[in-house]
C-alpha cells in the first residue's frame, strides 16, 4: 500500500479513537508492530479557536512515523484552515473523519453526518486535499443507514478529489459499533477505484485479519478497540499473515512490564496525576483473563501515585506465578 511516502505491503493500522490513542499509546502500538498510527479525533472548530488542548493532541514524537493527524468538522471553511494548521506540525498524512457515528459528531453534519450531504463532503474533501501538499485520506462508513449504503459511489467521489486512500468502516452510522461488520462491499469498492482501500470494523484477531485479507482484497486494515484489550494484536496479525501459525499470546511477565511501560509513557505525556487517572482505561486489557483481575483493578483504581501502582502489580504478578500447593516438596 503507498500513501505517499508510506510504502507498506498489507499494513495493520491503529485507528484514531478519541481519549484512546493518545502518544503513549500509540508509542506502545507502534512498539508492538502498529504499522501507522492516528491521533485522536481533532476539532478543526477548536483549532481555529486556537485552542491549546486541541492543538495538543496534534503533537507527535518522529519514533511514531508513519503518523496521521485526524481532523474532523461539518464547515468548509474551517475543516481548509484545519488541514493546513494539521500539515504545520509535519505529520506523514491528513485524515478527514467522515464516518464518527456519536450522536454529537454526526447530528451536527460532521463524522458520519456528511454521510446525508454527499456534495458537502466533496467539497470538505476537495478543499482539504487543495489546501495542504501532504497526501489526505478519508475514513468513512457504508453508509447512514442500510437504506442508504451509497458506498461505492461515495469512493469514486473520494479518489476524483484527489485523497489518497479511503478507509471504510463496515457498518453504517446507525449500527455504531453494533451487529456484525458487512465486508461484502469491499470487492466492489476495489473494483470502483485504484487508490488504496483500508478496512476497519471489529477486527479482533489474527484469524480474521487474514480472511479479511483475502476475501476483500483489500490493500490494508485498520484495528480500533480490539487494540486497547490487545496491544500485542499487530505483531500477532503480522505473524499470522506472513508464517501461518499463531503466535503464542504474550506471557504474565510481558504484560506487567508493557504495562508500567505503557503507565509510565502516559505519566511522561501528562504528570503523575492525570497520566495515572487517564490510563486507568487500559488495566482491564492488561489484566484480562487473569485469576482476581477485578479485585486487583478495583484496587488499582484508588491510586493516584505510581508507587503503590507498580508495588501492586509486582506483587500480583509474583501470586500468580507461585507453585501450585501439590508441587511444593515437603520433608
Amino acid at each position: 500500500m503507498r500513501i505517499g511516502t508510506i510504502d507498506i505491503e498489507r499494513p495493520v493500522v491503529l485507528a484514531p479513537m478519541e481519549d484512546v490513542t493518545d502518544v503513549s499509546f500509540r508509542l506502545i502500538c507502534r512498539r508492538l508492530g502498529a504499522d501507522v498510527v492516528y491521533t485522536e479525533f481533532v476539532n478543526s472548530e477548536g483549532l481555529i479557536r486556537d485552542s491549546v488542548k486541541t492543538k495538543n493532541k496534534m503533537v507527535f514524537l518522529n519514533e511514531e512515523r508513519p503518523f496521521g493527524i485526524q481532523i474532523y468538522g461539518g464547515d468548509e471553511g474551517s475543516m481548509e484552515r484545519a488541514a493546513a494548521m494539521a500539515e504545520s506540525y509535519d505529520p506523514d498524512l491528513i485524515d478527514i473523519n467522515c464516518g464518527c457515528w456519536v450522536k454529537d459528531v454526526a447530528q451536527r453534519g460532521a463524522g458520519a453526518g456528511l454521510l446525508r450531504d454527499l456534495p458537502r463532503m466533496e467539497r470538505i474533501v476537495s478543499n482539504v486535499v487543495k489546501s495542504v501538499k501532504l497526501p489526505v485520506t478519508v475514513k468513512t462508513r457504508l453508509g447512514w443507514d442500510a437504506e442508504s449504503i451509497r458506498i461505492v459511489d461515495v469512493a469514486r467521489m473520494i479518489e476524483q478529489t484527489g485523497a489518497k486512500a479511503l478507509t471504510i468502516h463496515c457498518r453504517t452510522r446507525s449500527q455504531g459499533h453494533r451487529g456484525d461488520p458487512d465486508f461484502s462491499w469491499i470487492p466492489h469498492v476495489k473494483a470502483a477505484i485504484s487508490i488504496p482501500i483500508i478496512v476497519n470494523g471489529s477486527l479482533d484477531s489474527a484469524e480474521k485479519i487474514k480472511r479479511v485479507f483475502e476475501e476483500t482484497g483489500c490493500d490494508g486494515v485498520m484495528i480500533g478497540r480490539a487494540a486497547i484489550d490487545n496491544p500485542w494484536i499487530f505483531q500477532q496479525a503480522k505473524h499470522f499473515l506472513e508464517r501461518g501459525e499463531q503466535l503464542p499470546p504474550p506471557m504474565l511477565e510481558e504484560r506487567v512490564h508493557v504495562l508500567i511501560d505503557h503507565l509510565r509513557l502516559s505519566i511522561e505525556h501528562k504528570g503523575e496525576r492525570r497520566g495515572i487517572i487517564e490510563f486507568r482505561k487500559h488495566y482491564a486489557g492488561y489484566l484480562r483473563n487473569l485469576p482476581n483481575a477485578a479485585k486487583v483493578r478495583q484496587e488499582l483504581m484508588q491510586f493516584t501515585e505510581l508507587p503503590p501502582i507498580i508495588d501492586r502489580v509486582l506483587r500480583f504478578s509474583s501470586s500468580l506465578q507461585l507453585p501450585e500447593p501439590s508441587a511444593v516438596f515437603t520433608a
